[in-house]
């Protein structure tokens, strides 16, 4: 198909000339700068068939240098190099390379899973101008895409289709969003396993979270540390556990799991087989979150303090983002009543605070489909803490922003202690369409005046990160080069 020339003038202010990524290119008579040069990352992987089929695209209408799955080489890998590169060349004092570097973006394909994974790499570079990032949701749920504005359901993989998303990248606007570190320390077992255990060990899973290296600053000797990172939720319980049937089942028998409409099918069909429908019938009360675990919640500058869970909740969701389980809100907008009452407020992406929220089950999570519905409001809190009982259960489930896994429990001594901590904020892109609202964005806090705050739908409770929390550990192979002054990166 020919390229039309408004075509080929637009994307000019996307392409980044091969030079940029390897000393074997050189370049010549390059006079202007690409106002939004970009970086894609795609799971090919993802949707089916579209994360291929995308990423053929990509590579047709922009330097297919540019364009990486993320099956092939990892994304802080790939920034290592380039951004070693940038500097390299913004010493020779190519002022070229220097602007690509100050207007890069990045736009990321894949579920939500592979987002922040890619959003983790770029927070652990530390730059001192991160790139923002758009996504692109060929997911499931695909709740950051949402969350952003970027929408939910799975794209179109034409040149078309590519060049209205580039034209949305060129017009979205910058937003912060908080992310969140979470670790689990546990006294290494007398016997059996404690490593968190993936769905089949699906590709790519858990990359979000796992062992630190012996060498590792958080090790403690006769502990087992985990460590990761989440930019939407952590959950725990019989949510975590459907989760992980799907993956498991998706794994097994990838030919059913072609689009995202059967996806979600299946993943309903899942919730009933695996008694989230009934769980007082299939789910001992004995797995319960209170029965498993003590929960402690820290406001900013605060002290710990008890977090009461009424005896029922079987799933809580520690949430960052105005979407779940595929654009749902389980926080909603307290009413003035409950904001006066309880110190809540409505759920902001850049407070620092996290939504903590409980389910029953699948059908109080219907309860969301309701206009506005939501969840049991727990708390919010700056910092949260589980402390799980010792010999209460063998194992759990948890999930970190769509990736599952389920968590052996040792049956002696110490508990196990996941502690969740406010890490910082990362740059995102976000179209008129975003649903996530900012303390600074004046227009959020007046909407949230106008009709949007929830009726008195009933709660069933009556009631700075420390210096190891400091990286995610997502990108533990990113290491700039010895002779690179990182702090130049700029």
């Amino acid at each position: 198909m020919a390229e039309s020339e408004s075509d080929s003038d637009f994307l000019k202010e996307f392409y980044i000339p091969a030079y940029i990524f390897n000393d074997e290119t050189k370049f010549s008579d390059l006079r202007d700068v690409p106002e939004f040069p970009v970086l894609v990352f795609i799971n090919s992987k993802s949707g089916g068939q579209l994360g291929g089929d995308l990423l053929n695209t990509y590579r047709s209408v922009l330097n297919e240098h540019q364009i990486f799955d993320v099956g092939e080489e990892a994304p802080d890998k790939v920034l290592r190099r380039v951004y070693t590169r940038l500097e390299k060349l913004k010493q020779e004092k190519d002022e070229f390379a220097t602007k690509i570097h100050e207007r890069l973006r990045i736009i990321v394909a894949g579920g939500d899973g592979t987002a922040g994974w890619l959003l983790g790499v770029v927070c652990d570079l530390k730059l001192p101008h991160p790139p923002p990032i758009a996504t692109v949701p060929l997911g499931t749920g695909n709740n950051l895409p949402f969350s952003f504005g970027w929408g939910k359901k799975n794209p179109g993989t034409d040149r078309n289709s590519v060049l209205s998303f580039l034209e949305q990248v060129m017009k979205a606007k910058e937003m912060k969003i908080d992310n969140w570190h979470i670790l689990m320390r546990m006294r290494a077992p007398k016997e059996g396993p404690c490593d968190p255990i993936p769905p089949l060990e699906l590709p790519h899973s858990l990359h979000a979270f796992g062992r630190v290296s012996s060498t590792d600053e958080l090790n403690m000797e006769g502990y087992h540390t985990f460590r990761g990172g989440f930019w939407n939720y952590f959950s725990m319980g019989m949510d975590a556990q459907v989760s992980y049937a799907f993956h498991s089942e998706r794994k097994l028998h990838p030919e059913k799991f072609k689009n995202q409409l059967v996806n979600q099918s299946t993943y309903a069909k899942l919730g009933c087989t695996q008694g989230w429908f009934a769980a007082s019938v299939f789910h001992p009360s004995s797995k319960n979150v209170a029965q498993l675990a003590k929960v402690k919640i820290m406001k900013k500058h605060g002290q710990w303090q008890d977090l009461h869970i009424p005896q029922s909740i079987r799933s809580i969701i520690c949430l960052n983002l105005p979407s779940f389980s595929g654009g749902l809100n389980p926080w909603g907008t307290p009413s003035g009543r409950k904001k006066n009452e309880r110190d809540l407020t409505a759920p902001y992406v850049d407070d620092g605070l996290l939504e903590v929220v409980g389910f029953r089950d699948a059908w109080h999570g219907l309860v969301l489909l309701a206009p506005k519905g939501h969840g049991t409001r727990l708390a919010q809190a700056h910092r949260i803490r589980f402390e799980f009982h010792k010999g209460a259960a063998d194992h759990t489930y948890m999930r970190i922003d769509g990736e599952p896994w389920k968590q052996p429990l040792p049956k002696d001594d110490d508990a196990v202690v996941v502690e969740i901590s406010h890490l910082g904020q990362v740059n995102m892109l976000a179209t008129q369409n975003c649903r996530s609202k900012s303390v600074n964005d004046v227009s959020s806090s007046t909407s949230h005046h106008n009709g949007e705050e929830d009726d008195d739908f009933s709660d069933e409770d009556d009631s700075r990160a420390e210096p190891e929390f400091r990286k995610f550990g997502a990108a533990d192979t990113f290491r700039i080069p010895d002779e690179i002054d990182i702090s130049q990166l700029s």
